[in-house]
């Protein structure tokens, strides 16, 4: 299993149980699926800008409207912050 779906390992059981993937291809879809909704914003917005360019053949206009539109409902992974910086939001 990857490690990666380690702590994820009920999910990697439940995905072998209700579809024809075996443990590898779980743990590999449950690790891909991490890795995207971990996409910091920025990462995101350039890749989107990209595909929208390449595939879909999109004016800049068009696809920074259309990233802003997307990005309220995606779900963005923060910044890392330091021990110092959690302290800062707990003690001020």
């Amino acid at each position: 299993m990857s490690s990666a779906a380690g702590p994820y390992r009920d999910l990697v059981d439940h995905l072998t149980r209700t579809s024809p993937l075996n443990a590898g291809e779980a743990a590999r879809v449950v690790a891909d699926v991490l890795a995207y909704f971990s996409e910091p914003a920025e990462a995101y917005v350039r890749r989107r800008h990209t595909e929208l360019r390449s595939r879909c053949g999109l004016s800049n206009d068009e696809i920074f409207r259309r990233i802003e539109a997307e990005l309220p409902g995606r779900r963005v992974a923060p910044p890392v912050l330091s021990l110092r910086q959690l302290r800062r939001i707990v003690y001020g």
